[in-house]
């Protein structure tokens, strides 16, 4: 089983997005968003799907959902690092990890 590693844009990237939900939205959609999160990271660990490789060297995509977009990189056979929780109504060519 893969270790996954959360970079400081991933985590703070994951609580602006909860925090909108909560805001925005419901409890219920924040849960559902943090189920979501949940699912794809035990799918990294497992190691038996690896998502979509983007243009950029070494990163991968898994679209979450319509509005967001986890990126990451597959460090070695062993470690994924999470590195932003894209919000896809952003200008893509201001990401940064």
């Amino acid at each position: 089983m893969r270790q996954i590693i959360w970079n400081k844009f991933a985590r703070k990237d994951y609580y602006d997005n909860i925090d909108y939900l909560l805001t925005r939205w419901s409890e219920k959609e924040a849960q559902n968003f943090i189920d979501e999160v949940d699912e794809i990271e035990f799918i990294l660990k497992q190691g038996e799907i690896d998502y979509q490789v983007t243009d950029m060297p070494g990163i991968r995509r898994c679209v979450l959902r319509p509005q967001i977009t986890l990126f990451y990189k597959i460090i070695d056979n062993q470690h994924i690092e999470l590195l932003r929780f894209w919000n896809n109504h952003q200008d893509i060519e201001k990401l940064s990890f």
